[in-house]
């Protein structure tokens, strides 16, 4: 069966590359006996983002006898800085080992021509063939499940574990996980967060950052309901109609209603699948398939969207819920004309002046604009093509952004989030001149001016009293702009508790003896070094005695931790729930959790000498890691 044997020995990694999700660099060699599937992409690209889930569940299907090795091949300038694809495979939640081809030297060597594209190598590390765009499960589910059959006969596939290290093992929990999107309402003086790996959305008070309401209960799905029942997949987009929120549940492929009254979600657009349809016809929104909605703006009763995986922008008019595109043909590229002839390429962020939309159009670095007049045309503002980026400031066609995705409509001039260039910039429709706002361009938690002031890769923008609030996406806050000072602040969420919803793993204590009767638990907690505690938020202790009721308490911050209980004669078990709130120094507006559960074995008699036991505990997670022939290009997969 030659089909399913490959021709050309695979080109190994390159020699010295930084690796993510693995303690170690890994060799072709080490891979022998795995079928191997290497997934060239670059974070910046939605057909990247697109064919994640696919691998993720052949990653699944074979997961003793696949390896797949994302390599890591930059567009922008920017995705070349390995700590910045360290932060896209935490925000994709990649589980596979990244090599960051820094040089594109892999992407030579298997003669790759487009994002994504995939090669598979068989056991004895020859390449069987390669494949370009999305739509990759079922191809490679049957070919991968054939080589699997074909060499497993022959004693040739090593099912040992590869033993990963993952970046999320060593990554602490933030209060918000890569917010995506945000949006001011000044009326009712809220500010709406899409948080966007928490899966669901912080309602806050725009006056002290109280938190009000969490919609969603943060676990991935597509489930409508109450609010702490339903679930979404990596939200972004949000538009606010009186007392209903619409949000573009992007991953969900689907668009969201929540009912700020009566507390429930429901779907109004979208199956939960990835529509590969570019007929943008308008028709019934109910049941129709939409392809990773990023951002909404709402008028006059029609919520218009950033359909990134498109490449147009859509709309829905709310009293029909008719639903179809108002602009682009769906062709990835930068053409400006007519409505429905007009190329886009990502559209990521949208806002309006009540005639026109203005869109990022962040896979072609331009800010662009549409008529809301079905009649009118595409222009462009700033901005040129695929490969035209970079940070110049300037007057039309000097001009130069970098993947931004975010943008609002202030009083006759935008605002843009410069995601890549860490920078907010100002635009002029009218003159088409583009300043930097505020952002020094280097990556990082700093407040101040606007010169100094650091971002990191700020997705989201809005506006309301004389501030812009920011969805600092890689720094997990929000910040915020004074728009006549420049000055930049980070916004403080307070009462946060209700922010903590996950259940950590037990981890068994070895056993102490205790005095049967009325005793004591002490827990002393430490932080590690470089980290504060939280002044807003006490520890939250929960204690049950053998499964029975749950003792919940409240403890400063800092001190010893102290619960009362009676301790039964005999054996029993303590469980144990602490959930802790810090901050590191080094980048004090990063406020992390951590929850601890605690399974402790107790032997308890009369003659036992202590009336206490004592657990000291450590919280927070360790810092990151930092840490041939050439074949001629990919031949097709063969099928069967």
């Amino acid at each position: 069966m030659p089909e399913y044997r490959g021709d050309i020995h695979a080109p190994d990694f390159p020699p010295g590359a930084a690796w993510l999700n693995t303690q170690r660099p890994l060799s072709m060699r080490e891979l022998r006996g795995k079928v191997v599937l290497l997934d060239f992409w670059t974070f910046c690209c939605i057909n990247c983002m697109h064919i994640l889930p696919d691998l993720k569940k052949l990653e699944h299907k074979y997961r003793d006898e696949l390896v797949v090795v994302g390599v890591h091949s930059a567009k922008f300038a920017a995705e070349r800085e390995t700590e910045n694809i360290r932060q896209a495979v935490l925000r994709y939640e990649i589980e596979h080992p990244v090599v960051n081809d820094t040089q594109m030297w892999m992407w030579r060597q298997y003669g790759v021509r487009a994002w994504p594209t995939v090669a598979l190598i068989d056991p004895e590390g020859k390449v069987i063939g390669g494949h370009s765009g999305e739509g990759i499960f079922e191809p490679f589910d049957q070919i991968i499940g054939k080589v699997v059959e074909v060499f497993d006969a022959e004693g040739k596939i090593d099912r040992r574990p590869l033993g990963l290290m993952l970046e999320a093992a060593r990554t602490p929990q933030s209060l918000l996980s890569f917010p995506g999107k945000v949006l001011a309402d000044p009326e009712g003086g809220r500010l709406f967060i899409a948080d966007s790996n928490h899966n669901r959305i912080v309602v806050a008070a725009l006056d002290d950052g109280t938190v009000e309401e969490v919609i969603g209960d943060g676990e991935i799905g597509l489930a409508d309901g109450d609010f702490d029942a339903a679930r979404f997949h990596h939200p972004n987009g949000l538009a606010l109609d009186g007392d209903v929120l619409y949000i573009a549940d992007t991953e969900n492929h689907a668009i969201r209603r929540a009912d700020l009254g009566t507390g429930r979600v429901e779907t109004v657009a979208g199956t939960g699948r990835q529509s590969r349809d570019l007929n943008g016809r308008p028709g019934p929104a109910a049941g129709r398939a939409l392809n990773s909605p990023w951002d909404l703006v709402l008028h006059e009763q029609q919520l218009y969207i950033a359909m990134a995986g498109m490449h147009q922008i859509w709309k829905m008019d709310l009293a029909t819920r008719v639903i179809g595109a108002h602009a682009g043909s769906g062709r990835e590229a930068h053409i400006d004309g007519p409505l429905e002839e007009a190329a886009l390429a990502q559209p990521s962020g949208v806002t309006t002046d009540g005639r026109k939309l203005f869109f990022a159009d962040s896979e072609v670095s331009s800010i662009r604009a549409a008529d809301i007049d079905p009649r009118g045309r595409v222009t462009t503002i700033v901005g040129q093509d695929l490969f035209d980026f970079g940070d110049i400031d300037g007057i039309g066609e000097q001009v130069r952004l970098q993947h931004p995705l975010g943008v609002v409509w202030v009083d006759g001039s935008l605002y843009v989030a410069d995601t890549y260039n860490n920078k907010i910039k100002w635009l002029f429709p009218e003159t088409r001149a583009a300043v930097t706002f505020a952002g020094s361009g280097r990556a990082g938690l700093r407040d101040g001016s606007g010169e100094t002031a650091e971002f990191d890769e700020p997705a989201g923008i809005t506006a309301t009293g004389g501030r812009l609030y920011i969805a600092d996406t890689n720094n997990h806050v929000i910040r915020t702009v004074d728009l006549a000072t420049r000055e930049v602040s980070t916004f403080q969420l307070r009462q946060v508790r209700r922010l903590a919803r996950w259940r950590a793993k037990p981890v068994r204590l070895e056993p102490q003896k205790v005095r049967a009767g009325a005793a004591e638990l002490r827990v002393t907690v430490e932080l590690p070094e470089g980290h504060k505690w939280n002044p807003d938020a006490p520890i939250e202790a929960v204690l049950m005695v053998n499964g029975g009721e749950a003792m919940h308490s409240s403890h400063p911050a800092g001190q010893p931790i102290r619960i009362p209980f009676t301790a039964p004669e005999g054996e029993s078990l303590l469980q144990i729930g602490l959930t802790m709130y810090y901050c590191d120094t080094s980048r004090q507006a990063v406020c992390l959790f951590q929850e601890e559960s605690l399974e402790l074995p107790l032997q308890a008699d009369g003659s036992s000498a202590n009336a206490f036991v004592e657990l000291p505990r450590t919280v927070g997670a360790t810092g990151a890691n930092a840490s041939a022939l050439t074949p001629s290009p990919l031949p097709s997969l063969r099928s069967p």
